[in-house]
This record gives structure tokens, sequence and C-alpha cells, in this order.
């Protein structure tokens, strides 16, 4: 039977991977599929602190970060839909989104 440590662990290794793969990845896809990595291990450690005391407010706070989460991910996903109309790539290194173009020193 798995205690409450298995899963701590598994959500330690969860959000770490997401944030190896905010950090790492330059496709903003990618990240936005990271970021939910990150949510998801913490919705894992609150159900997790939830059942150990049981009680349910552990899956009712995970509930609420998955609506919150749902819509993060339609407003992000919208943005880089947009963002790759315009550049032709969801690639973060090669987007400008602000100044119109380089600098001009004088």
């Amino acid at each position: 039977m798995p205690t409450l440590n298995h899963y701590l662990l598994l959500a330690i290794l969860l959000f770490g991977l997401g944030v190896t793969g905010v950090l790492i990845r330059r496709n903003a896809l990618v990240i936005l599929m990271c970021v939910e990595l990150m949510l998801n291990a913490a919705n894992l450690a609150l159900v997790a602190f939830g059942r150990s005391g049981g009680s349910l407010e552990g899956q009712a706070f995970a509930f609420f970060s998955m609506t919150v989460a749902a819509a993060e991910v339609a407003v992000g996903l919208a943005i880089v839909v947009l963002i790759f109309r315009h550049s032709g790539s969801t690639d973060l290194e090669s987007i400008r989104l602000v100044g119109g173009g380089a600098r001009e020193e004088q």
C-alpha cells in the first residue's frame, strides 16, 4: 500500500520534470505542457495530504486548481495560436512581441 511519502516523492519528481522542461525547452507548446505537469504534481500533493489527514479539503483544492488550469490552458493555447499565425513559429527564441524590430544604437 502506498504511503504519503510515496505520493509526495512522485509529486516532487513530476514537479522537477516540469521545471526542467520549462527551463530547457524553447517551444511554447512544450512549455505549456510542462506547466500543466507542475500543476498536476501540486494537485497530487494536495490530494495526498488530504487523504493522509482524512479530510476532503485536499480534493476540493485540487478540483479548484484543475478548473483554473483549464482556463489557463485555453488562454495560453489561444495566445500560442495567435503568435504562430503572426510569426510562423512557436519557438520562443525567435519571437519578438514588443518593439517591432531591432533597436537602433546612436
